[in-house]
């Protein structure tokens, strides 16, 4: 199976305090993985890392082959917004802009045409069971409306990855089964890669992976 990220040697310490001791990591096309592990092990330093938007202090990146160390940061930018997409646990919508309008907008910073955007929001927006919700703004949508915008934001660009930052961390039970449920169907209907950082043990028991981080190294990854 194609490999869609490497990482080697990553290490990053923040003052003294040294957070990512070595980190050697592989994720496969389509797969979706989780990363666990106690607060301060380093899961979302790893993954800002991984997402290019922190810097490891030493160490390698590739995604899809390409070197991300040799790019320059307006390269970075744009690849970045082009190749991976994002979603935390606070969804981060704007909220003077409708749903669809969200979903839009890392698109239209790529330079897709108006018509292309709003054609592909509204497929994804589809697929996220939230037709009727198009043109509500945040205020307006319930917790997990507002991260399902989130997520079909994530994916507008069609990125080679998803990186997701305790996505359902602020959600009830219910909006959190159907989020994680939704994982999986975009990955058998898109092919899409996710990286997960978690706390949820019911999320990390179905993932494909599950990477356990402890004080800043992988101790088991299966």
């Amino acid at each position: 199976m194609q490999k869609i990220i490497r990482v080697e040697q990553i290490y990053k310490s923040f003052g003294t305090l040294q957070v990512l001791k070595g980190i050697n990591l592989e994720v496969r096309k389509g797969e979706i993985i989780s990363v666990v592990g106690p607060s301060g092990a380093g899961k979302t330093t790893l993954l800002m890392i991984m997402g290019t938007l922190e810097k490891a202090d030493s160490g390698k990146i590739w995604i899809d082959e390409i070197d991300l160390n040799r790019l320059s940061e307006k390269k970075l930018s744009d690849f970045r917004n082009q190749n991976i997409g994002f979603v935390f646990q606070f969804h981060q919508l704007l909220p003077e802009f409708t749903a669809l309008e969200n979903v839009m907008i890392p698109a239209l910073i790529g330079n897709a045409k108006r018509s292309e955007a709003e054609k592909n929001a509204k497929e994804l927006l589809s697929l996220m069971r939230l037709t009727d919700r198009m043109e509500h703004k945040p205020a307006q949508l319930s917790g997990g409306e507002k991260q399902r915008v989130a997520v079909a934001r994530a994916l507008i660009n069609r990125p080679r990855v998803v990186f997701a930052d305790e996505p359902s961390g602020s959600l009830d039970s219910d909006n959190k089964a159907e989020l994680h449920a939704l994982f999986f169907e975009l990955r058998d209907k898109l092919d899409q890669t996710f990286v997960i950082v978690t706390h949820d043990e019911q999320l990390a028991s179905i993932t494909d992976r599950t990477i356990h981080l402890i004080d800043g190294k992988i101790a088991s990854a299966q």
